[in-house]
């Protein structure tokens, strides 16, 4: 039940619009809430993310109430706490605030504040004729099927995933090497069922638009009304000799594939470990396993992530990871995998073009992900694009299949961030999947309202944490670097002419966080105001948003 709690040190509501304030409740131990102002309005909110803790008085807030999360760009409405952007699920806790007697108090369950977050009302009895069905078990499911009963759709929702598990966190696989599946699913088989969700573990072998029926290897079949694809991407192999043929080299996509690395690394580590491919995976995994094995990346470009991020930075990654003793060999080509020479089914070393032999007692691929589409392939169902994946309009409608759907991995759709213009481009991130997600969601359960735009981020560990916003569709043709970098403080503003299109940033929030919303009114610094000194903290958040 509902209580009054007096906010400590506070004796009137006096925060100016746009401010906000953590205050501390008390009678309740470590009990806090945030205050923010808004529009003459002064609201009381969870003091905290929903998504990893962060705390949200170090966040973005903006004229029209959109709160901004400054580590990985959760967004939430200050009005109602309703989650706004991913990658939150859950909304904020509201409380009432109002000043008694020269004192300022909220009105709310104990419970609740120290929780930091409400669940989402998605309990539902499906019924009626309508049928979602969703084919992939990754972010953007997860996004699109909590928001459609988020926003009143009644009808049945299907999730078929060919996971051994519910829709999970996956960016806590290369990042922490979790394997344990309860520590990583987003949500619990009751809270499906409670939500009237059937989940499915079965892979989709074929479609029959015609029809309107979704086909599985089990040999059932699915009808739908509208259906969301979004079976994510499928690691690739090295079609190099010995990688195919022997043992202990591994993909890592899925918690069987974590399973199988630690397995390979045993409890006692001590292993050496070969990360071929230097992007966000393989840098992920060699900072995840840089502790007590021998960890070395092997990558084609002269730094890591240098394709995204150019070289200067990729090296400020390298330098951050090598602490660790991370080795790397940059440059460089992989020639073959040769078997161990104490069992010949297993990888014992691999070898380089230049000659090295690099000993591995196990080797993780990080080498990139192609569209999950092979099921879309049959008798010419869909016309894929070259890269295999499919084509969307701004609404991820499936261009000449009305009622479907593609989102995440296998999504290329028309990009209007800075610099977009509209071009046609695949991004995949964790918060695009789930923003596309909830986009769709909100376009069959409310056909008649647009869908909100929103602006791509991401982030990664490696040693510390990267944050980054926007997307080079049309590339970049220069960087303004801000901060220390020497001491992998930093923001990077990369820019196609004078237009910032991406930022990247570490130990520099929220200047991540701040760019985003920039981004979304158009009211971005040009790369020579940057150049100059200029510091996006201190450009004011106009209420109007443009793209």
């Amino acid at each position: 039940m509902a209580q009054e709690y007096k906010i400590k040190g506070l004796s009137a509501l006096d925060l100016k619009n746009g401010e906000k304030r953590e205050v501390e409740v008390e009678g309740i131990e470590n009990g806090k809430v945030l205050l923010a102002r808004v529009g003459g309005t002064t609201h009381a909110m969870s003091s905290n993310c929903t998504h990893y803790g962060a705390p949200l008085k170090l966040g973005v807030l903006t004229p029209e109430g959109r709160l901004t999360c400054a580590w990985h760009g959760a967004c939430f409405n200050v009005g109602t706490g309703d989650v706004e952007d991913a990658p939150a699920l859950d909304p904020l806790a509201k409380f009432d605030v109002y000043e008694k007697s020269g004192a300022v108090y909220i009105k709310g369950e104990e419970a609740t504040i120290k929780a930091s977050r409400r669940n989402p009302n998605v309990k539902c009895a499906a019924q009626g004729q309508e049928k979602v069905v969703v084919v992939g078990g990754g972010s953007g499911a997860m996004g699109a099927v909590q928001a459609l009963r988020e926003q009143g759709f009644k009808g049945g929702i299907t999730i078929i995933s060919k996971e051994p598990n519910l829709p999970i966190d996956r960016t806590k696989l290369s990042k922490a090497l979790i394997a344990d599946k309860s520590k990583v699913e987003w949500r619990s088989q009751e809270w499906f069922d409670s939500a009237s969700i059937a989940t499915v573990s079965d892979e989709v072998n074929s479609i029959d638009f015609k029809s309107k029926s979704v086909s599985t290897k089990s040999g059932k079949s699915y009808t739908y009304t509208k259906l969301i694809l979004a079976s994510g991407g499928t690691p690739k192999a090295l079609p190099l000799p010995g990688f195919k043929e022997l043992s202990n080299i591994f993909l890592l996509r899925t918690i069987p594939d974590v399973q199988a690395i630690l397995e390979a690394v045993g409890e006692k580590k001590g292993k050496n470990v070969v990360i071929i491919g230097s992007s966000f995976i393989g840098m992920e995994v060699a900072n995840a396993l840089s502790s007590n094995n021998t960890v070395t990346v092997v990558g084609m470009e002269e730094a890591p992530l240098e394709r995204v991020m150019g070289s200067e930075v990729g090296k400020i990654f390298q330098k951050l990871i090598s602490k660790n003793g991370v080795k790397f060999h940059m440059g460089a080509s992989v020639d073959s995998a040769k078997a161990s020479s104490d069992d010949g089914s297993k990888v014992g070393s691999v070898s380089l073009k230049d000659g090295t032999s690099l000993p591995a007692d196990l080797v993780v691929l990080g080498v990139g992900v192609t569209p999950a589409t092979e099921y879309l392939q049959e008798n010419g169902a869909l016309q894929l694009e070259k890269d295999g994946s499919v084509k969307t309009k701004e609404t991820f409608e499936v261009e000449g299949q009305p009622g479907v759907y593609a989102i995440g991995d296998i999504a290329t759709y028309p990009y209007h961030g800075p610099g977009g213009n509209g071009s046609l481009t695949r991004i995949e991130h964790w918060n695009v999947a789930q923003n596309a997600g909830r986009s769709v969601a909100a376009s069959i359960a409310k056909p008649h309202v647009a869908p909100k735009a929103f602006i791509p981020v991401f982030w990664s560990a490696m040693g510390s944490q990267l944050r980054y916003c926007g997307n080079t569709p049309n590339g970049w043709d220069d960087m303004v670097l801000q901060g220390q970098p020497d001491e992998a403080k930093f923001a990077a503003f990369y820019g196609k002419g004078e237009t910032v299109v991406a930022v990247a940033s570490m130990q520099m929030d929220p200047v991540m966080s701040q760019s985003a919303e920039l981004m979304r009114r158009s009211k971005m610094p040009s790369l020579s105001e940057l150049r100059n000194g200029k510091s996006v903290l201190d450009v004011g958040l106009p209420s109007e948003v443009k793209i």
